[in-house]
């Protein structure tokens, strides 16, 4: 491990703070509040890659268990009381994942989702002639020169409720005019969730993928359906040779909220979940809730945990697929919607195509069905303009 981690690792006094929200409601690290050991927050985990690295600890099954159970959700750079290590945190989890990669001993379920994309371009071993299929009946045209690149990554492309974000947010793009086309089969994954899991090499060489067609197509901006697509391509496919701007859907909504006057009074209390690598990884908390608040009729109420403070989904950080925080009440999307029903809204918004299928699979297991919807935030705005005309 390179020195300037290795340094940071002796300067971590594990005084806790990393488990909680800034407000101090409840533990906001979704691994600490599954397993309750203290391990497996941020500054048990320090301490154990300390002792790992000085050879005090073996690599082990359990190690790594321990190591890979992160989420990478920032919650604890927001919360580190120590401001000259706090930014680094989390780039020491992943520099010790990496270390086990390097020395092939990782747990199956992350080796299984390394083999997936590595062998078909995405962690659902499709055909990469598929990735398309999403956007087939909307008359999309592939990228040529217009003025924006929809990149609707892996879960826009092969998951259920990520196609349907996708075409949700491809329809108010037509709706408005904006000039847009896809890559389609030529997509590939965007290497955020490999990277942050330690695979760096393979990260890289997916990022060098992308980068040299849009390079070559002479794509300018970008437009992403995933915060973690938005993270990856904003903030280290720059390093790759990347030089084209990037933009989180929301962002692009929030410019056109002009354009979707609502024609109709949706009536409905919303509140929203703020991703992970919208929020903490770089820092956009507006756009979401100027586009929810420009929806006339919808009234918009804050979760305790919100912004800098929200909880995490438990996606992040790759879990969505490799599942190393397993089921039952104490996972975080699970006591994120106990929180969310504590408002007393009766939907609960997402931006992020794998928080929509962990929320929305955590309110089948909370039984609440009947008394919350978790929504995509741009079908909340297409269903309220549906009825009006075109701009």
């Amino acid at each position: 491990m390179d020195s300037a981690y290795r340094d940071i690792l002796h300067r971590c006094f594990r005084c806790g703070w990393c488990k909680f929200p800034l407000n101090y409601t409840d533990f906001n690290c979704p691994a600490y509040l599954k397993y309750r050991f203290e391990s497996f927050s941020s500054g048990g985990r320090m301490w154990l890659i300390r002792a790992w690295q000085e050879g005090d600890i073996p690599t082990s099954e359990r190690f790594g268990q321990i190591l890979f159970s992160c989420v990478t959700c920032r919650n604890c750079v927001e919360a580190c009381a120590l401001p000259h290590i706090k930014d680094k945190l989390v780039d020491v989890f992943i520099e010790a994942r990496a270390e086990m990669v390097d020395q092939g001993i990782i747990p199956p379920t992350v080796r299984d989702y390394f083999k997936a994309v590595s062998t078909s371009g995405n962690p659902y071993r499709m055909p990469s002639r598929d990735r398309g299929l999403w956007a087939e009946e909307l008359d999309i045209p592939r990228y040529t020169d217009q003025e924006y690149l929809l990149y609707v990554g892996d879960e826009g492309a092969f998951d259920e409720l990520g196609q349907r974000m996708a075409r949700s947010v491809a329809g108010l793009l037509m709706r408005t005019g904006v000039s847009f086309g896809i890559l389609g089969a030529e997509e590939v994954s965007d290497g955020n969730d490999v990277h942050a899991l330690g695979e760096k090499g393979l990260a890289a060489l997916l990022a060098g993928q992308n980068i040299a067609l849009m390079n070559r197509l002479g794509v300018k901006k970008v437009i992403t359906l995933s915060p973690h697509a938005f993270n990856a391509m904003r903030n280290w496919y720059p390093g790759h040779g990347a030089a084209f701007g990037v933009y989180h859907y929301t962002q692009i909504l929030q410019l056109l909220a002009g354009k979707l006057a609502p024609a109709i009074d949706c009536g409905t209390t919303v509140t929203y979940h703020d991703p992970c690598y919208l929020g903490r990884w770089n820092g956009e908390y507006a756009a979401p809730r100027n586009i929810l608040r420009s929806v006339r009729g919808l009234r918009l109420v804050e979760m305790d945990r919100a912004m800098q403070n929200a909880l995490c989904c438990g996606g992040g950080g790759g879990n969505f697929f490799t599942d190393m925080l397993g089921t039952g009440p104490d996972l975080a999307a699970r006591a994120r919607i106990r929180e969310a029903l504590a408002t007393g809204a009766d939907t609960l918004a997402v931006a992020c195509p794998q928080c929509y299928r962990m929320l929305a699979d955590a309110v089948k297991d909370e039984g609440a069905q009947e008394r919350i919807r978790v929504r995509e935030l741009s079908d909340i705005v297409a269903e309220a303009v549906a009825s009006g005309p075109r701009p």
